[in-house]
């Protein structure tokens, strides 16, 4: 598919989200630079710093003083990475879109293989990464994040694809037109459908120490379920069953004893049971109706999905 006709607008825009990469900026916008030089048509490299406490942004407004190609959006805090990418998304310009981690384990050398990929008639081309440059934990806690995410939205979740990939406008106004407060565009993109396929890259290694711990992947996937799937409630429905399956079963037990004369106190025996069981079930029903309930309370507000605090001059045209 043809890059559009406009000379006024870029044909390829580059968004990434940044946070905490002061070191690796230079770097970034050097190897982009050199790897969109040889594609067709005119481009954009959009970069969103999300909050850094170091001297992203300065870095950031050098290269876009330096060049009318790079623009910068700074948000007014930490919003979260998928924020950063929706604030990307929204300012960009481009027929197609690009959007990669600004930490270098996505190598910009390989958007000409996934814009090849593109030209074969698809509205997303996906980078899978092939062996990993992280170490045995994180790779570990990326598979166990995957996995819990799969089981409980109930979509097939593939460890090895991230947020680097191409996509075109059409899917990524799609994606924008999806206004709930918790963000995760892998899922989003998923979701939005139109041809979609992947590639194998080679993964890049990054110095930076990642930012998702385990905890904080458990609480995204935890974010995601709540947005994504109704499956929390069934399975609380299924406990409740189950252990009200387990207490009349202990009743009956209980019961046969007791008119065996194998119970002294009668009652008591019965009583805790019964206690310990259906309370454990009105307490896990109600903490994941309340989960839910709190999900819908952020949604009603309809707060901004982020903040924007400046934005580098815009190009003239």
């Amino acid at each position: 598919m043809p890059f559009g006709s406009s000379s006024s607008l870029p044909l390829l825009s580059v968004v990434s989200p940044v946070y905490q990469a002061e070191q690796v900026l230079d770097e970034l916008v050097a190897r982009l630079e050199a790897a969109l030089t040889n594609l067709p048509g005119e481009y954009e490299i959009l970069l969103v710093d999300d909050g850094s406490r170091d001297e992203s942004w300065t870095a950031i407004c050098q290269h876009a003083a330096r060049t009318a190609r790079v623009r910068g959006v700074r948000l007014s805090r930490n919003f979260g990475q998928h924020h950063a990418i929706t604030a990307g998304l929204e300012h960009s310009r481009g027929e197609w879109v690009v959007v990669l981690d600004c930490d270098l384990q996505d190598r910009p050398e390989e958007i000409d293989r996934l814009w090849t990929t593109a030209q074969e008639g698809y509205d997303a081309v996906l980078a899978r990464r092939g062996r990993r440059t992280d170490s045995p934990f994180t790779v570990w806690q990326a598979r166990a994040f995957y996995a819990v995410l799969a089981y409980l939205t109930g979509q097939l979740q593939d460890p090895e694809v991230g947020n680097f990939g191409i996509y075109h406008r059409r899917l990524i106004d799609t994606v924008l037109r999806l206004r709930e407060s918790t963000r995760y565009f892998p899922s989003m993109v998923r979701w939005a459908g139109f041809r979609q396929t992947s590639v194998p890259v080679q993964h890049g290694r990054s110095e930076r120490p990642t930012s998702y711990s385990l905890a904080r992947r458990l609480q995204l996937a935890l974010d995601i379920m709540l947005t994504y799937s109704d499956k929390p409630l069934r399975l609380a429905v299924y406990f409740g069953l189950l252990l009200a399956g387990v207490a009349f079963g202990l009743g009956v037990v209980m019961l046969t004893r007791a008119l065996r004369g194998q119970i002294v106190v009668l009652g008591y025996a019965s009583l805790i049971v019964s206690l310990c069981f259906f309370s454990g079930v009105l307490i896990t029903v109600l903490g994941v109706v309340g989960l839910y309930v709190g999900k819908t309370f952020e949604g009603v507000r309809a707060r901004p999905l982020y903040v924007v605090d400046t934005i580098t001059p815009a190009p003239t045209s």
